[in-house]
């Protein structure tokens, strides 16, 4: 086969493997594919703020998996409860850095070329430009054209002169293509420091009640999500103390029932250091040593005291009940395994403020106004000791037996604080001591959040340069008036030279980005060639 011929083996649009991973790469370092991935990964985080994400409220995903028993299967293997680990979006992710960087270096290299390259020659015919206009003056071409360079150049780049050239020409709004460069760049620098933190940080959440202290450690954590390369030496030493939490209520009006504030009163200690006072509310973390501390949400913890058989307490404090609506209605459980003679358990509900609508118990208001327990009593095996772990929020009744009252019905602990209630056969008591206000808040270090940062900065300051920095090209043409318009064939060599019929000045603006203001911009340089030209008469 002769050199340049095509292979006649090869049918017409085939590839060869090289020339298909050339277009493979071209299509994916597209600018075109790179929007659509950067609307793509917006579209895959929707369901990361729709759908409650393990790493960041696992108590959540429980009651969603226990509210919607058909979903959750579905939903674990697309991976919606862990959206931003999920291979998917990583995918995507990983996708749109490739593409980023594709698009860009390319770009640097055409916009390093075009920096060092002079502005344009000036057109041949500037009368025939859209935005040109001239006028006549008396002054010597030399001179309005060293007056056009004082004018344009001190915010314009201008030509470099050559010898008999009868113009000057003048660029500006070279940072725009800079603006839209460090607007890309700034997503890459936005996507590298939330790697950062997705490898290095870590992200745990803790229910604390009030008057509790936690501690920084891994065994304090209810969930615990660290990074790819997070080593347990990264956790900072730090203890805080829940002294007192707040919730404004609101009691009357359009909003009733909501709550429109929340404090936490704490104090904290960052390893040896002294004791300190700060108030956690939303929006407000508390700082310790880079690590932050948000409050994100509350609830009840009864405080319940258990009896056995023998009067022997064998369960007391509070108990966490989670909330199940904005009402605070509560689901908790009690467990006291080493009752005698049989292990006892209660789950049930808990009412902030309790009333009878209808002959059905409610919760008429999220404040503990009329705090009320209604749980159901169990007794028997409570799979606490086959040595499986076992949810603080879980009852296992899989062995154990409903206690009933002597009509054989299923007995109801309903108790207000204060109350107490005799378990029949024997089995003990149960008392409702009163109610602590606990707080969940979330705990997470993120190493890369300065460089996320200092991206979003970039990119808003790439996008005003993109928006408000307008490139054009000003030309000045100066040739004597008897010369008749120099890029017009009928005037071409018409006239003399020497000079009596004064100086044709030419001026023309050119706008590479479709604005309409190139009148007014074209006023103003002839306003300040005139004055300039005025200036130098009357000297």
């Amino acid at each position: 086969m002769s050199a340049g011929r095509p292979d006649p083996a090869r049918r017409p649009g085939e590839l060869t493997a090289r020339e298909l991973l050339r277009w493979m790469w071209r299509q994916v370092t597209s600018m075109r594919t790179a929007l659509l991935l950067l609307l793509l990964l917006a579209l895959a985080a929707i369901p990361g703020s729709v759908i409650p994400q393990a790493d960041v409220d696992s108590l959540a995903v429980t009651r969603w998996k226990d509210e919607h028993p058909k979903l959750t299967p579905v939903y674990e293997k697309l991976d919606l409860f862990s959206v931003y680990s999920s291979p998917w979006f990583s995918a995507i992710y990983l996708l749109l850095v490739l593409s980023l960087v594709g698009c860009i270096i390319p770009r640097l290299l055409v916009y390093y070329r075009a920096l060092r390259a002079q502005p344009p020659q000036a057109p041949r015919n500037l009368s025939r430009m859209p935005v040109q206009a001239s006028y006549t003056t008396d002054l010597a071409p030399a001179e309005v054209l060293d007056r056009a360079r004082s004018v344009l150049g001190r915010r314009h780049r201008l030509r470099r002169s050559g010898d008999g050239d009868d113009y000057v020409a003048a660029e500006r709004g070279y940072i725009r293509e800079a603006g839209n460069l460090v607007f890309h760049l700034s997503l890459l620098i936005v996507l590298a420091g939330v790697a950062m933190g997705g490898l290095w940080g870590y992200q745990g959440g803790v229910i604390i009640v009030e008057g509790k202290t936690f501690s920084n450690t891994l065994t304090q954590y209810d969930d615990f999500k660290p990074g790819g390369l997070f080593r347990q030496s990264q956790m900072k030493d730090f203890r805080f103390t829940v002294d007192d939490f707040s919730v404004d209520w609101l009691k009357d009006g359009p909003r009733f029932g909501q709550a429109r504030k929340f404090e936490a009163a704490l104090t904290y200690r960052v390893g040896d250091g002294e004791p300190r006072e700060y108030s956690l509310r939303v929006n407000h973390p508390l700082e310790l040593d880079g690590t932050d501390v948000f409050l994100i949400g509350h609830g009840y913890a009864p405080v319940i005291t258990v009896r056995d058989g023998n009067d022997d307490v064998v369960a007391t404090g509070p108990r966490v009940f989670l909330p199940r609506d904005a009402s605070f209605l509560s689901y908790g459980v009690v467990k006291a395994p080493g009752a005698k003679p049989g292990q006892i358990g209660l789950d049930g509900l808990f009412f902030p403020t309790f009333e009878m609508v209808d002959g059905n118990p409610v919760t008429v208001f999220g404040d503990d106004l009329n705090p009320t327990l209604s749980m159901q009593a169990y007794t028997g095996d409570l799979g606490l000791d086959d040595g499986r772990s076992q949810s603080y929020y879980v009852l296992d009744k899989a062995k154990a037996t409903p206690i009933t009252k002597a009509d054989g019905k299923p007995l109801r602990v309903d108790l207000q604080i204060g109350d107490t209630v005799e378990l029949p056969d024997g089995l003990g008591s149960v008392t409702f001591e009163g109610v602590d206000p606990w707080i969940r808040v979330q705990i997470s270090q993120t190493p890369g959040k300065e460089v996320a940062l200092l991206g979003v900065i970039l990119a808003l300051i790439g996008l005003c340069c993109s928006l408000f920095i307008r490139p054009r090209r000003v030309w000045v043409r100066a040739v004597p008036a008897d010369l008749g318009d120099p890029g017009d064939p009928a005037d071409a060599g018409a006239g003399t030279m020497d000079g009596t019929g004064g100086t044709r000045v030419e001026v023309a603006v050119l706008d590479r980005s479709g604005n309409g203001e190139m009148d007014e911009i074209l006023t103003a340089v002839l306003s300040q060639l005139q004055e300039a030209s005025e200036i130098v008469r009357q000297s």
